[in-house]
């Protein structure tokens, strides 16, 4: 019998992956089942059961791959010098999933906002899904922390500003888009990015005699 490359092997578990991505976003976890997504990638069960054992294991793999690929944005921003402004790394999450999950849902929608919702809601009754789910988004903050820090060696912030804080904020920023594009459908990363341009550039207000505040110079 003839050797199978490995190529061959990372793209069917791709085709895989990205099949069930698409029922998990088109209907759902519960309303999926394994045969849905048979269909879906046209292969046989023998030829799926070898990568993944069953439906919950694709949701695991699925979203240990997504919060892989947001953690890697970020290191590697940390390693720049200096390291792009918050709103350019947002957009540059952003696109980096576009090009990871292009896939759309039968109605047009970008497939990635409503398998964020989807993992967050399996969470509450799948154990291993939760842990997985807490262990990646500790990796992708403590990521995103280290840019807030290379932004204070780099003099572009305040030294007393706690980076952690600072990362969850920006977390909950691409978090709360997801949520608005999966619900609503109607808000684009590119307005995203330039509300966070707009709020980056803020000033303190002036004082009675027209001077700007200096209460957190």
């Amino acid at each position: 019998m003839a050797r199978v490359s490995q190529e061959h092997l990372d793209a069917r578990r791709r085709q895989i992956l990205d099949g069930a991505a698409l029922c998990f976003a088109r209907n759902g976890f519960h309303a999926t089942s394994m045969q849905d997504v048979l269909k879906e990638v046209d292969l046989s069960a023998g030829a799926v059961y070898r990568y993944f054992s069953g439906k919950d294991e694709l949701i695991e793999a699925i979203v240990a791959e997504v919060l892989g690929a947001v953690r890697d944005v970020y290191e590697r921003a940390a390693r720049e010098d200096p390291p792009a402004m918050p709103d350019e790394l947002i957009a540059r999450t952003l696109a980096h999933m576009a090009r990871e999950r292009p896939a759309l849902t039968d109605d047009g929608q970008w497939l990635f906002p409503r398998l964020m919702i989807q993992a967050w809601t399996e969470t509450l009754r799948n154990e291993t899904l939760s842990a997985l789910l807490d262990e990646g988004f500790a990796k992708v903050l403590a990521a995103w922390a280290k840019v807030v820090v290379r932004y204070q060696e780099a003099g572009m912030m305040r030294d007393d500003v706690d980076p952690d804080a600072v990362a969850r904020t920006l977390m909950a920023t691409v978090q709360g888009f997801g949520a608005q594009y999966a619900l609503f459908g109607s808000f684009s990363p590119e307005a995203l990015q330039a509300g966070v341009r707009g709020l980056l550039s803020m000033r303190e207000a002036p004082d009675a005699t027209g001077n700007q505040s200096v209460k957190n110079a």
